[in-house]
């Protein structure tokens, strides 16, 4: 079992920055690979980010390359989300959640294979 919380949501101007974090609880960390999630007002969830286990590995959805970048450490069981160059449209509570693959090297961007997620915390992008 792990448990997430994120921080570092909060209100930024568009073009600004903000550095998501997410903690795991357990000594298991290692052994998931990690995403990020974010679901605006009135729309589903989607994928931003995710990495695999090892942390050499990671994926993006189009709409976020060259502008989020997602990193772990597995020392200190946390995995971050880098967001510059914010737009309007990034504006969503964003979720990390923990995915148990046998695979060093996988990253995934499907949900389902997500088994564990934070309680969210909200982005706000003014324009």
């Amino acid at each position: 079992q792990v448990q997430l919380v994120e921080s570092g949501g909060g209100l930024v101007q568009a073009g600004g920055s903000l550095r998501l974090s997410c903690a795991a609880s357990g000594r298991t960390f290692s052994s998931y690979a990690m995403g990020w999630f974010r679901q605006a007002p009135g729309k589903g969830r989607e994928f931003v980010a995710g990495i695999s286990r090892s942390g050499g590995n990671t994926d993006y959805a189009d709409s976020v390359k060259g502008r989020f970048t997602i990193s772990r450490d597995n020392v200190k069981n946390t995995v971050y989300l880098q967001m510059n160059s914010l737009k309007p449209e990034d504006t969503a509570v964003y979720y990390c959640a923990a995915a148990r693959l046998s695979s060093m090297l996988l990253v995934t961007p499907t949900e389902l294979n997500y088994d564990h997620w934070g309680q969210g915390t909200q982005v706000t992008v003014s324009s």
